[in-house]
């Protein structure tokens, strides 16, 4: 019995003609050999599985071989590509970078580059994730990799091209691998389940490359996984069941609930997609791919973009065209910004719930909602008295019916603020507030209209005038510390300045330096709110003075103080001791 081997091996280009997706770096590569211009150092670059080692492989065997191919591929007859085949070719040395990483390998390395070829012209060495390299072993490798003798050629492969010393970069020819396209992908796999005796849908093969993200290698070992859980028959329902895919129907079927503005079925939807296990993260995500393409198939200038095969791009186009690209732009914000919020959402299923409910509402948003913005229910404009215009009522038969509009609403004047209130922005010398005085419109008032705003206030507002302690005062200033215990700058400007009384309901505090002053300014009207609140007195004010002269003593912590006590007091002392007490 054949041992079974897999897919990702036993398909392993051979020549460049089989190299699949790089056509134009193998036609470079085959054109240098032919012209017979090598250079003594190539780097390979690329995504995982596009082909670098394996082109590598081609290119040493190719170099070697006494009989090329007119296309420039190797013969795979003559000694050395036979000698290649059967692994056993001492012209070419295969090291594994990420587990010989150390100078002492590279040491090993430079010694068998003074070996010469035993068959053929040339040694290759290939250097697989060469990036893996400590930086001494890089500069072990600079002088043999500048100056190599003439019969050795240095291949370097790598998946981080950022991650290598410039002076390694400076010594190579470098070539860019391309991710491998769906289509280029596609094809390839056909050509595989043909040679294996497989029944294969294309939009079956699609699915996979789609899984494989660029990379051939990981394309053959997902073709093979499919290929057994269908016994050989690969059609696209069981593609997506074996990989757990969830099929883009679904997608396109809550396309045209947004489209519909039918919020029960994208609801539905949604449940069905819970029902068969997808997390709710990964659902967001794939609206928003699936968002982002329709996007992207409105012109065909971005359409090449998509990396879809050819029947699904057609099918994509027209249906992307049924929608504005307006429409596409907000779902995607909307999409984006849920992606962000969802690990802070405490109710999950709600939360996606609520995003499908946006997204059918973005084509004609509801009128009573105050919230506003993208994919939000729009604000209800504004109504102005002057403006409003007879409306048509519908008239039974025979009757004039007149309709008129409300007057419009008595317009009052803003109360003026009492003395204590300050003015924000301005402030003295010393960290004091400014407060604003009397304005040329406010000497200018007649006695009449003085005393109709006074009657406006008292209708507006009754202002408080609570009687209160300067223990009450201390009381409210530390319930208002205390609800703030992460604020620690906070707590402990206001823990060092208790407010001092200066005449009536007038406070004062004084701080240490310029940013404690900035910081109690700004939060002076949230205090002032609290305290009037705490103390029922709507004139309690405060202003904040920078201390000029000595600096206030340094606040004890708690250790402190309990050594304190313990120095002064004997009882304090056996107690602690007694107990054990620790803090």
């Amino acid at each position: 019995m054949e041992n079974y081997q897999v897919s990702a091996r036993k398909y392993r280009p051979s020549t460049f003609s089989s190299v699949v997706g790089q056509k134009a770096l193998t036609a470079t590569l085959r054109n240098s050999i032919a012209t017979n211009r090598l250079a003594h150092a190539y780097l390979f670059c690329g995504s995982r599985g596009v082909g670098k080692t394996s082109c590598a492989r081609i290119f040493a065997k190719t170099i070697n071989c006494t009989n090329p191919t007119a296309d420039g591929n190797p013969c795979n007859e003559c000694d050395s590509c036979r000698s290649f085949n059967e692994n056993r070719s001492l012209n070419i040395v295969e090291l594994d970078a990420a587990s010989n990483n150390g100078v002492e390998d590279i040491r090993s390395l430079i010694d068998q580059v003074q070996v010469l070829p035993t068959d053929g012209k040339y040694r290759v060495f290939i250097i697989d994730e060469v990036h893996m390299l400590s930086s001494s072993a890089f500069n072990a490798f600079l002088k043999t990799l500048e100056e190599p003798p003439s019969y050795v050629i240095f291949i370097l492969a790598t998946t981080e091209k950022h991650k290598i010393l410039p002076t390694i970069l400076s010594r190579c020819q470098i070539y860019d691998f391309n991710r491998i396209t769906i289509n280029d992908m596609v094809d390839h796999l056909s050509y595989v389940a043909e040679q294996e005796g497989y029944t294969a849908e294309r939009s079956a093969l699609a699915v996979i490359a789609s899984k494989a993200d660029g990379a051939m290698r990981d394309a053959l070992s997902i073709f093979d996984q499919v290929a057994a859980s269908s016994r050989g028959n690969i059609t696209y329902q069981s593609a997506i069941e074996s990989l757990n895919v969830l099929d883009a129907s679904y997608y396109h079927r809550l396309f045209e609930a947004f489209e519909k503005e039918d919020v029960p079925a994208a609801l539905t939807i949604y449940k069905e997609v819970r029902d068969r296990g997808f997390d709710s993260q990964f659902f967001i995500n794939g609206i928003g791919s699936y968002l982002r393409d329709l996007m992207l198939a409105i012109n065909d200038s971005t359409a090449s973009m998509l990396e879809v095969d050819e029947a699904t791009l057609t099918a994509m186009k027209e249906q992307s065209r049924r929608l504005k690209a307006d429409f596409y732009y907000q779902a995607m914000s909307l999409c984006n910004e849920a992606d962000l919020n969802y690990r802070q959402s405490s109710n999950k299923t709600f939360f996606v719930e609520l995003l499908l409910i946006k997204l059918c509402q973005l084509l004609s948003p509801s009128q009573n909602s105050i919230s506003g913005g993208e994919g939000q229910l729009k604000r209800v404009a504004a109504l102005s008295g002057n403006s409003e215009q007879a409306q048509p009522v519908a008239k039974p038969a025979g009757q004039t019916v007149v309709t008129t509009t409300p007057p419009p609403p008595p317009q009052v004047r803003r109360p003026v603020p009492p003395p204590s209130v300050q003015s924000a922005g301005q402030r003295g010398t010393t960290g004091h507030r400014i407060s604003r005085g009397p304005s040329l419109s406010d000497l200018n008032r007649k006695p009449e209209e003085e005393h109709t705003e006074a009657k406006t206030d008292s209708a507006n507002k009754e202002l408080r005038r609570g009687v209160y302690s300067i223990d009450d005062v201390k009381d409210a200033w530390f319930k208002f510390m205390n609800a703030r215990p992460t604020e620690h700058i906070l707590v402990n400007t206001m823990r060092a300045s208790e407010p001092v009384q200066v005449e009536g309901d007038s406070f004062k505090i004084t701080v240490e330096n310029r940013v404690q002053t900035d910081m109690m300014i700004s939060m002076k009207p949230t205090i002032e709110a609290f305290m009037r609140d705490c103390l029922k007195n709507d004139f309690w004010s405060m202003t904040v003075e920078e201390n000029q002269g000595i600096g206030s003593p340094r606040t004890w912590n708690e250790r402190e103080v309990l050594e304190k006590l313990i120095e002064e007091n004997e009882n304090v002392r056996k107690l602690v001791s007694t107990f054990k007490l620790t803090l």
